[in-house]
């Protein structure tokens, strides 16, 4: 218990990235975009997050980090709901994916 305050207090390892240990999946093409699983690992559990990324016309692509609150025991069936949600949010969205976002707006 210690170990975690005071690693979260002095920089030890509880301010890793969060997908520090956990690889990316083979990204899947899904209406010209790639979703890309990479779940965060915690207490024994995925999380379902990710990456949709799209090449612009500039060669840069475009990137959203996608991200839920559901959480499954294995990272096979964490994957396939990370394709799943992110072909429904793409579906729902399109291209808007991108565009920023108001709530993380400076003033």
């Amino acid at each position: 218990m210690f170990k975690k305050l005071f690693s979260g207090l002095f920089g030890g390892e509880g301010n890793a990235a969060p997908n520090a240990g956990v690889k990316a999946a083979e990204p899947v093409e899904y209406k010209g975009y790639l979703i890309i699983s990479q779940p965060d690992q915690q207490s024994g559990q995925y999380r379902v997050s990710g990456w949709i990324k799209q090449p612009s016309d500039s060669g840069e692509p475009r990137e959203h980090r996608f991200e839920r609150s559901d959480m499954l025991p294995s990272r096979d069936a964490c994957d396939a709901m990370m394709v799943t949600k992110a072909q429904r949010y793409i579906d729902e969205v399109g291209e808007a994916i991108f565009e920023p976002d108001p709530r993380q707006a400076s003033h």
